[in-house]
């Protein structure tokens, strides 16, 4: 979990990335949590190829309220407040690439609000690991 290890540690920065740790999600999740931040696990390939399936998985995955609308604009706002008691968060989305192939639109705006947050000074820094294969995007490291 090296690359990930260094996103806990603060060795590299929070971000978008592109991440090829063969881990089991449990295991991912012990290591997040154990360092004191929180983590959300999304699934495509159970989510489907839809922006609607993504935006429910997010949802769940990080526990929004009742009330989130389920559209990229109540993402947005629901971000704002995801770890306020932890010292950071990590959001692995596994199997990425089927929205992006199928909803090119949908998944450019889906990481344009991640990266929102991502960059916002929330003081609770805030990572996205793209994990599976997918077409190349573009400015996305890999942390591997």
């Amino acid at each position: 979990m090296s690359g990930l290890a260094a996103v806990l540690a603060g060795h590299e920065a929070p971000g978008i990335h592109l991440w090829h740790g063969a881990f089991e999600v449990d295991d991912v999740r012990h290591a997040v949590e154990h360092a004191g931040w929180a983590f959300g696990h999304v699934d495509g390939w159970t989510a489907g190829d839809s922006k609607a399936g993504f935006l429910a998985a997010v949802g769940e995955a990080l526990d929004f309220p009742d009330y989130y609308g389920q559209n990229f604009d109540a993402l947005a706002d629901c971000l704002h407040d995801v770890g306020a008691h932890a010292s950071g968060v990590v959001l692995l989305w596994d199997g990425w690439g089927t929205l992006a192939r199928a909803d090119e639109r949908a998944f450019n705006v889906a990481l344009s609000v991640l990266g929102s947050r991502v960059h916002a000074d929330r003081g609770v820094p805030f990572t996205v690991l793209l994990r599976g294969d997918g077409p190349p995007v573009p400015g996305i490291t890999s942390l591997d």
